[in-house]
């Protein structure tokens, strides 16, 4: 089949951003930042001092999302429509990375950067409509 391809393989020159292969690249990377954050959270956030059992909610929400918003990411490369959408998967994976960072960022330095606690929820309306 000319042009055709699979997310790992990636599209011919021609065609449409972003692509199956890097919307699966994207989805892949959420997916590891998700595993990756989760395990420091329950392992290595907790020796922080000033970590509320609160703070640890939020950041195994956080990369909760991240994996689950990777996964459905890698999903989305899959079909032939909304792998080659111009909103969709750009949506998620932008969505994902400013929701669960915003809240990383909240969790680790909280004091410097305050500011984000509005940007967050812009995250999440980005991963909504996505």
């Amino acid at each position: 089949m000319s042009g055709s391809s699979t997310p790992l393989l990636g599209r011919a020159a021609s065609a449409a951003f972003p692509g199956p292969g890097l919307l699966w690249r994207a989805g892949a990377i959420l997916a590891t930042v998700g595993v990756v954050t989760g395990a420091f959270g329950a392992h290595g956030l907790r020796k922080r001092p000033g970590v509320t059992p609160d703070n640890i909610r939020a950041w195994e929400t956080a990369a909760h999302y991240s994996f689950l918003n990777g996964l459905a990411l890698m999903l989305v490369s899959l079909h032939p429509r909304f792998s080659v959408h111009r909103f969709a998967g750009p949506a998620i994976a932008a969505g994902t990375a400013i929701f669960s960072g915003s809240i990383f960022a909240l969790v680790m330095w909280r004091d410097r950067l305050k500011w984000l606690g509005p940007i967050t929820p812009i995250g999440g309306s980005v991963l909504i409509a996505g």
